[in-house]
């Protein structure tokens, strides 16, 4: 029995070794056969990958060859059309050079023709010369020296006028600048034209107002001259009492409490004072408002408040019909324009526009010119030293030494002289107009003379029988030459010397 048990023990162990041995050969075929299977399966990818980029190669290929294709058809048609290009600029050459050959052909043709007139000039003139030695009994050269004396009187002339309007060419020139900084600055400030009274009119309800402003044995009216220190003027004037002052803003103050006592209908002393009173808070309130509104049109803000309240006062103060406050106003903005275009200090400039007529204000009061005035009251109150220059100097009184100043001084000249700023005198319109056609009637032979478009302009008709077209043209140059000599007016006056023949028949 042991025996047996080892021999079974022995098979077992031979047969296990032999399953064992089956299982490893079985594992090592299916490690052999997955092997195989993804070897064949990177070759198929492989091969799958080589076919795909053989494609993309072929399609770049494609496409750089389309595209070589249409680049070489775009070269060729540039190519084309250069050569078409040149073709026509050769055959423009041929024409030009031929149209020059031609021009040269006329030109050698003319020069021709001119050196034959030029021979026969010489044979004429020399003829000439003959004739007029035998005529005047004057040798060739006697007759040479009075030309040339009569001609060096004529050149003379020429060019003494020549010279003049060579100088005010250049001047013209080198104030090209100044009249575009100008003429930009005008055209850019726009204002109201001048239409204020002066005068101070009150008007009242009926006739019957009159005796009572005036009172018993003239109370009143003493009270309402004592207290606003104004002249109360009662004519015949219908339905108005006249005011009269030198001190605008007085003359305000007595129209308002004038037209305040009219309203109540209460006039005696007691109540003149307490309304004058009142008027005269009212106008300090109207002053004060004027000046601070001037301050923010002309954009100066931080004056002192006297400066603001003195600046006020000019709106109760015309100069030629023109309101001061306006004009300060005016020429503040029109400093600063002018400032801005040269370069120079644009707030200098605007607040030596705005206060150089502060002095207006006081000089019914003080003694001494506006412009020494103001700049004094500037100094007070501790305005700029450069603002101050710009107010004394803005008339010349003291010799300007800034560039502000002298905007100051050419804003000033803008806005009193600008069309529409001041009332010019009639009578004074009307003499400069009888001035200039009394010039062009003084000449022999004019018919008519009219000036119009405000004096810049004088037409003259001439008689035709006794002014030929070369006496109209010199009698227009002499009377251009008689106006400039004998008259003043401002810009440019044009001379036009009309000649004119009519021919009348009728047929019958």
């Amino acid at each position: 029995m042991p025996a047996l048990a080892l021999i079974l023990g022995l098979v077992g162990v031979v047969i296990g070794v032999i399953g064992a041995y089956a299982v490893q050969q079985t594992v090592r075929r299916n490690r052999v056969e997955s092997a195989e299977r993804s070897a064949a399966s990177i070759l198929n990818e492989a091969d799958r990958r080589q076919k795909e980029i053989l494609l993309e190669a072929k399609e770049e290929a494609i496409k750089f060859r389309q595209q070589a294709e249409s680049e070489l058809r775009e070269r060729r048609t540039e190519v084309k059309s250069g050569e078409r290009r040149v073709v026509q600029k050769e055959e423009n050459l041929d024409r030009k050079l031929e149209s020059l050959e031609q021009r040269q052909r006329n030109l050698q043709n003319k020069e021709h023709d001119l050196e034959e007139a030029g021979n026969k000039l010489l044979s004429l003139e020399e003829e000439r010369k003959q004739e007029l030695e035998r005529l005047s009994n004057f040798t060739a050269g006697e007759a040479k020296e009075l030309l040339l004396a009569q001609v060096e009187r004529e050149i003379r002339d020429e060019s003494n006028r020549m010279l003049r309007e060579i100088e005010q060419e250049v001047k013209e020139e080198a104030d090209t600048r100044a009249r575009k900084i100008i003429a930009t600055t005008m055209q850019r400030l726009t204002t109201d034209v001048v239409s204020e009274n002066t005068v101070s009119v009150v008007p009242i309800p009926s006739e019957d107002m009159k005796g009572r402003i005036i009172g018993r044995e003239g109370r009143n009216i003493r009270a309402l001259e004592h207290a606003t220190g104004v002249d109360v003027i009662i004519d015949d004037t219908p339905d108005a009492v006249t005011l009269s002052s030198f001190d605008p803003v007085r003359r305000e103050v007595a129209r308002l409490a004038l037209t305040k006592l009219l309203t109540d209908g209460r006039i005696q002393p007691a109540r003149i004072e307490e309304m004058v009173e009142k008027a005269r808070k009212d106008v300090d309130a109207s002053i004060k408002e004027a000046g601070e509104q001037a301050l923010v049109e002309a954009k100066a803000p931080g004056l002192h408040p006297e400066i603001v309240r003195t600046l006020g006062r000019l709106k109760y103060r015309y100069s030629y019909g023109q309101n001061q406050l306006t004009h300060a106003v005016e020429t503040a903005n029109l400093a600063a324009m002018i400032a801005h275009e040269l370069g120079a200090n644009v707030d200098v400039a605007r607040r030596g526009g705005l206060l150089h007529d502060l002095g207006k204000a006081i000089d019914h009061d003080v003694e001494g010119t506006h412009a020494a005035l103001g700049a004094e009251l500037a100094r007070r109150h501790s305005v700029h030293p450069a603002v101050i220059h710009c107010i004394e100097a803005h008339h010349e009184e003291v010799e300007p030494s800034s560039v502000e100043a002298v905007i100051t001084i050419v804003a000033d000249a803008i806005s009193g002289s600008r069309p529409g700023a001041r009332r010019e005198s009639l009578d004074l319109y009307l003499k400069r107009l009888e001035a200039l056609e009394a010039v062009a009637n003084g000449f022999p032979g004019v018919e008519k003379s009219f000036a119009i478009q405000a004096g810049r302009e004088v037409r003259i008709i001439v008689k035709p029988e006794e002014v030929d077209d070369l006496g109209a043209a010199r009698m227009a140059k002499e009377i251009s030459k008689r106006i400039q000599e004998s008259l003043d007016y401002p810009g440019q006056v044009k001379v036009t010397v009309i000649r004119e023949r009519r021919a009348i028949e009728y047929a019958k």
